[in-house]
C-alpha cells in the first residue's frame, strides 16, 4: 500500500498489532481494542468523524476508563443471555426509576435500528428538545452507545456515571442469582445519564429481540417495529412470527406504533398485540413511507409521506433505498411522538425537518473512509442486511470492480450473507477480527470458496493484511478505472477496519 512505511530501519507498525492485541485478550470482545489499529496501518483515508470518540488524551481519564471497561468485562457478554428483566428492573428500582422521568421512544426490529435512531434523534434535536440515545453495538468506542444532544457522552462522564451507580450494581448482583450483564450495567448507566442530564426524551434501541430485553423497563410512549427478518434464531425463533412474537414486547399500553414494512406473518403478530395494548398503529406503506427518491451526490433526495401530509425535497446523505426506508420510519416517529396525525393535523416544519436529516450521520453504514482506492464500510452482518447493502452499493456507486472483505461473527448466517455479496464482489478476501465471537477465517473461507469458487478467495486471517490485499487487488484496475473495496460482515470489522484506515 502506497503510505505504508517502506524504510527497512523503520519498525512495521503491523508487527505490534498482535502485541497490542494480546494485551487485552482477558477484555470483552465487544470492548476489545479496535483503537490497536488506529497505530499500525497508515492509508489515504481521511478521520473518522467526530461522533465517533477516539482513546481519551488524557492519560488519567484513559487510565479510569480501561479500568471501567475492564470491571465491565468480567461480566456475562452480550451473547449470553438470561431471557428476564428481573436485574435490570431490580437496578431500576434501588436508582429511583430514572426510566419513568422522561418520554421515550423505544426501537425493535432485526435491520436499520441505529441508523433509525440517529435520524430521530436528529429531528428531536432540530425541534429543540434535549435528546438521549442508547444504542448498540458501538463502532470503535464504547462510549458511543450513551449519546446526549446527539454527541457520545465524554469519557469522563461515562466514568463518572459508572461510580454514581456502582454501589446500586452490587446491591442488586449480592440480591440476586445471576450478577447484572455487561448489557444490564450499560443500560443501567444510560438511563441514570438521561435522568441526570436531564434529557426531553430518550431514544433507545433494544439490544436483543424485546420482551425480556434489558432495554424494557421503559414504556415507550412510541413503539417503532423495523422490518423483521431471521437473525438471532436460537435465542428469538426461527420464523418471522416467532420472532415478531418477541419483538411486540417493547408495544405498551396506549401507545403509538410506528410499523416498518414486515413480512405478512410478522405484520399480524404485531397488529394482534398493538389490538391487546389498546395502541394506535401507522404502517410504512398505508400511512406513511417514501413517495419518491432520486440518487443525489453523497446520498439522495427523497420525497417522504409523513401522518401530516407530504415533506418534498428532502436531502438525505446516507446510500440506499433500506436508508430511504429508514428515514420515513424516523419522520412517522417523531411526528407521533408530537402528536401528528391524531392530536394534530398540520406536518411539522418542512425546513426544520429538512435541516435535520441533512444533518445526519450513521458511521459504518455504506461509509467511505479512503479514496482512491475508495474504501466503503458497512456492518451489514446477516442475510437481509447484506442484500439492502449490494443493492445500495450498485446504485450509488460505479464500481468497476468491487474487492470484498468478510469478517463475520461464528453465530451468523454467514452463507447468505456471503451470497448476497457473490454478484457484487469480484474476489472477496476472507478474514477476520480480534473478536472470540468471530468465526475463523480457514472456516469462513470453506464456505466462501463454496460460493464464490476457489479463484476468486483469498485468505488473510488478520485484518491488517486483508486491507492491504483488497487494495491491492483494487488498484489493478489502475488509479482511474473504478476500483474499489467493501469491507463488511461485522460491527467489529468495521470498527477495526475504520481505525486502521485513518490518518495517522
Amino acid at each position: 500500500m502506497s503510505d505504508s512505511p517502506g524504510n527497512n530501519d523503520t519498525p512495521d507498525p503491523l508487527d505490534s498489532f498482535d502485541e497490542i492485541v494480546s494485551e487485552e485478550t482477558d477484555r470483552d470482545p465487544d470492548l476489545a481494542v479496535i483503537e490497536a489499529g488506529s497505530r499500525t496501518l497508515r492509508t489515504q483515508g481521511g478521520p473518522p468523524e467526530a461522533d465517533v470518540p477516539a482513546r481519551p488524551e488524557d492519560p488519567e481519564v484513559d487510565r479510569a476508563l480501561r479500568e471501567v471497561e475492564t470491571e465491565l468485562a468480567t461480566r456475562w457478554g452480550e451473547t449470553k443471555l438470561d431471557p428476564s428483566v428481573t436485574r435490570i428492573a431490580a437496578l431500576m428500582d434501588v436508582l429511583g426509576d430514572p426510566q419513568r422521568t422522561y418520554p421515550s421512544i423505544h426501537i425493535t426490529g432485526t435491520n436499520g435500528k441505529t441508523s433509525t435512531a440517529r435520524m430521530i434523534e436528529a429531528l428531536l434535536g432540530a425541534f429543540e428538545l434535549r435528546t438521549g440515545r442508547y444504542t448498540s453495538p458501538h463502532v470503535q468506542s464504547v462510549t458511543e452507545r450513551i449519546s446526549l444532544d446527539g454527541a457520545p457522552i465524554s469519557a469522563e462522564r461515562f466514568i463518572e456515571t459508572y461510580e454514581d451507580i456502582k454501589p446500586y450494581i452490587g446491591m442488586v448482583d449480592t440480591a440476586q442469582e445471576y450478577r447484572l450483564s455487561f448489557f444490564e450495567v450499560l443500560t443501567g448507566m444510560a438511563y441514570a445519564a438521561f435522568a441526570d442530564a436531564p434529557i426531553d426524551v430518550a431514544v433507545v434501541e433494544v439490544g436483543m429481540g424485546g420482551s425480556w430485553d434489558a432495554t424494557n423497563v421503559i414504556d415507550g410512549d412510541v413503539a417503532v417495529v423495523m422490518p423483521i427478518s431471521l437473525d438471532h434464531t436460537d435465542r428469538l425463533g426461527e420464523t418471522p412470527e416467532q420472532i415478531a412474537t418477541e419483538k411486540a414486547g417493547i408495544i405498551k399500553p396506549d401507545s403509538t406504533v410506528i410499523m416498518a414494512q414486515q413480512p405478512v406473518d410478522a405484520a399480524q403478530v404485531l397488529l394482534k398485540k398493538a389490538v391487546e395494548e389498546n395502541a394506535t398503529v401507522a404502517r410504512e406503506g398505508m400511512e406513511f413511507g417514501v413517495v419518491d427518491r432520486q440518487v443525489a451526490v453523497g446520498g439522495q433526495l427523497l420525497t417522504l409521506r409523513g401522518l401530516g401530509g407530504e415533506y418534498p425535497e428532502v436531502y438525505l446523505p446516507l446510500h440506499g433505498a433500506h436508508q430511504a426506508h429508514n428515514a420515513a420510519v424516523a419522520l412517522a416517529a417523531v411526528e407521533a411522538f408530537f402528536g401528528v396525525g391524531a392530536e394534530r393535523a398540520e406536518p411539522l416544519d418542512i425546513d426544520t425537518v429538512r435541516k435535520a436529516f441533512a444533518a445526519v450521520s450513521s458511521p459504518g453504514r455504506l461509509e467511505t473512509v479512503r479514496r482512491s482506492p475508495t474504501v466503503v464500510l458497512d456492518a451489514a452482518h446477516n442475510p437481509a442486511g447484506a442484500e439492502a447493502t449490494a443493492e445500495a452499493v450498485r446504485e450509488s456507486f460505479d464500481f468497476s470492480r468491487l474487492i470484498g472483505v468478510v469478517g463475520a461473527s461464528a453465530d451468523k448466517n454467514v452463507r447468505g450473507l456471503l451470497e448476497a455479496f457473490e454478484p457484487l464482489f469480484a474476489e472477496v478476501v476472507i478474514t477476520q477480527n480480534s473478536s472470540h465471537r468471530a468465526m475463523d477465517a480457514d472456516e469462513l473461507a470453506a464456505i466462501a470458496v463454496e460460493v464464490f469458487g476457489e479463484e476468486r478467495v483469498q485468505v488473510e486471517p488478520r485484518l491488517p493484511e486483508a486491507l492491504e490485499a483488497a487494495i491491492t487487488l483494487a488498484e489493478e484496475e489502475g488509479e482511474f478505472a473504478g476500483g474499489g473495496v467493501l469491507v463488511t460482515g461485522s460491527v467489529i470489522t468495521v470498527g477495526e477496519a475504520r481505525l486502521l484506515l485513518r490518518k495517522g
